[in-house]
């Protein structure tokens, strides 16, 4: 909501400074609707301790599958490795699963998310391998080519993906079902991150939303929504690499016990230590400043350093932003970003990275990529119109 806001401000400023422009006005009765329409929603909203969650009124295994449909099927409740291969090749010709095997996977994956600590510790056994990958934001075709470089997830070739699934990029519903298969078939052959658009207002504003209501239906918005609050918010591998989406924090002394502690059912504040694990941003000097996004903040090699001593690691690896070669080492070799979804919105230019950590010295092992073909669909085809004001 507060995003919203300051949009308001930001295009009543334009009005008053272009007073006939016929788009600022336009653009301001827009963001007026919004803001209002927003209102609307908070006021008649139920309290979060007293709503229902939406997974109480589904039983997916009353939803008749029709005998025309022959696309990927999952017998019984177990997701196996030929359910989700077939899956995928389904999605790569642009057909749909079922909503009750979408449904199965969603409401399994709540239940195994809810059992999780705010923050996870990986343990990778010596000589073995963790691949660690940054946004995919909806890029499911170039999602696939990383399984076909690096192989499927598996017990063996674990994966770690760093927030962003979803939005921007049209194959965003494909993208979340196959990790999320993935995780049921083998919950330690994948593990996830919460992003900052793992979230209710950048779903609504960059496509997820829209893509999820076309593709699926109304209850799986509010059920993906629900889930999300689920992810993880950290990771950290064999106690040594902290891994987040975003980055550090506004206040020195942050223990990793501060963020196991963090209750994160809920949509992201717009302050405090969630908010900057989800958007904080590195900067190249010293100390902390403003962020250019408007939330979180950006911070120095000294935050990042001290960060690291205080909790006795060795490096901190993120994602959150586009990278030219799909990663960038910072801060005196102590944080790397990876970003895993190359010519981003297919018009960056930028490959894609992911990050091999080998035990027990986890020297990190980057592999960069090229984008992929995909079908004609353009990024953010599902986005709130009103918001495409904004790209």
């Amino acid at each position: 909501m507060g995003k919203f806001k300051e949009a308001l401000k930001d295009f009543q400023q334009v009005k008053r400074i272009c007073p006939n422009d016929p788009d600022a006005t336009k653009k301001l009765k827009e963001c007026e609707k919004a803001v209002m329409k927003l209102k609307f929603e908070e006021a008649i909203s139920v309290p979060e301790s007293e709503r229902r969650s939406v997974a109480d009124s589904i039983d997916y295994r009353t939803i008749k599958v029709e005998p025309q449909y022959l696309g990927s099927k999952i017998e019984g409740d177990v997701v196996t490795l030929d359910f989700v291969k077939k899956m995928m090749d389904d999605f790569k010709n642009q057909k749909c699963l079922h909503k009750r095997y979408a449904f199965q996977i969603v409401l399994q994956m709540r239940e195994m998310l809810q059992a999780l600590p705010s923050l996870v510790d990986i343990n990778v056994p010596d000589g073995s391998l963790l691949t660690v990958c940054g946004d995919v934001h909806g890029q499911f075709y170039d999602l696939i080519n990383i399984f076909e470089l690096n192989g499927l997830p598996s017990e063996e070739n674990p994966y770690l993906f760093n927030g962003d699934f979803v939005d921007r990029g049209s194959f965003s519903v494909e993208v979340i079902l196959t990790l999320f298969a993935f995780k049921c078939m083998c919950p330690s052959a994948i593990y996830l991150a919460r992003g900052n658009h793992e979230s209710k207002s950048m779903n609504k504003i960059y496509g997820f939303e829209g893509e999820v209501r076309s593709k699926l239906s109304e209850t799986f918005v509010e059920l993906f929504a629900e889930v999300f609050c689920y992810l993880p918010l950290a990771h950290v591998i064999n106690q040594k690499v902290f891994v987040v989406h975003g980055g550090l924090f506004s206040v020195d002394g942050v223990k990793l016990s501060d963020i196991r502690a963090i209750d994160r059912f809920c949509e992201p504040p717009e302050e405090g230590l969630m908010c900057e694990l989800l958007w904080s941003d590195p900067q190249p000097y010293p100390g902390r400043g403003p962020s250019k996004r408007g939330v979180g903040l950006s911070f120095g090699a000294d935050v990042t350093r001290r960060f690291l001593q205080d909790n006795n690691l060795d490096l901190v690896v993120r994602s959150h932003e586009v990278k030219d070669e799909g990663y960038e080492i910072e801060h005196d070799g102590k944080l790397i970003t990876v970003f895993s979804a190359p010519n981003y919105c297919d018009q960056m230019g930028n490959k894609g990275a992911f990050i091999r950590f080998e035990a027990p010295d986890l020297k990190p092992n980057i592999v960069t990529f090229s984008a992929v073909p995909h079908p004609d669909v353009k990024p953010m085809a599902y986005a709130n119109n009103f918001l495409r004001m904004f790209q």
